[in-house]
C-alpha cells in the first residue's frame, strides 16, 4: 500500500513548511492557500476521515484542537481564526488522512462554502 502526501511529508520524503511539530501530530502551510494563514493539523497516524475515527483516536483529536490554540498563540491569531475538517468527496476532501485546517488574517465569510 502507497503511502499517501501527508505520510510522505511526517516522513521527510516531500517537503513541507512545518510551523509546529510533535510526537503525535505535524502542523504544516497549506500549499494552495485559501487565507493568509491557512495550516494544515495532521495527526502522524493515519485516520482516513473524522467520520470513520473510533473511540481510540480520541486523545489524537483533542490533540489536534488543543495544537491549533496552541499554534494560533504562537501566531497572534487574536482577531480569530477558523477551523474546518473535511469529510468525503461533497465536502472536497482531497487526501485520505483526515485533517484540520486552520484559516486566519483575512475576514471569513459565513456561511461558509
Amino acid at each position: 500500500m502507497s503511502k499517501n502526501p501527508f505520510q510522505r511529508i511526517i516522513d521527510r520524503e516531500i517537503p513541507a513548511k512545518i510551523e509546529h511539530e510533535d510526537d503525535r501530530c505535524i502542523v504544516i502551510h497549506d500549499i494552495n492557500p485559501e487565507a493568509p494563514v491557512h495550516l494544515l493539523i495532521i495527526p502522524k497516524n493515519v485516520i482516513p476521515r473524522v467520520g470513520e475515527a473510533t473511540p481510540s483516536d480520541e486523545a489524537v483529536l483533542g490533540h489536534l484542537l488543543l495544537t491549533a490554540g496552541v499554534v494560533a498563540k504562537k501566531l497572534q491569531l487574536a482577531r480569530g481564526f477558523r477551523l474546518v475538517i473535511n469529510n468525503g468527496p461533497d465536502a472536497c476532501e482531497s487526501v485520505p488522512h483526515l485533517h484540520v485546517h486552520l484559516l486566519a488574517k483575512r475576514q471569513l465569510a459565513w456561511p461558509p462554502g
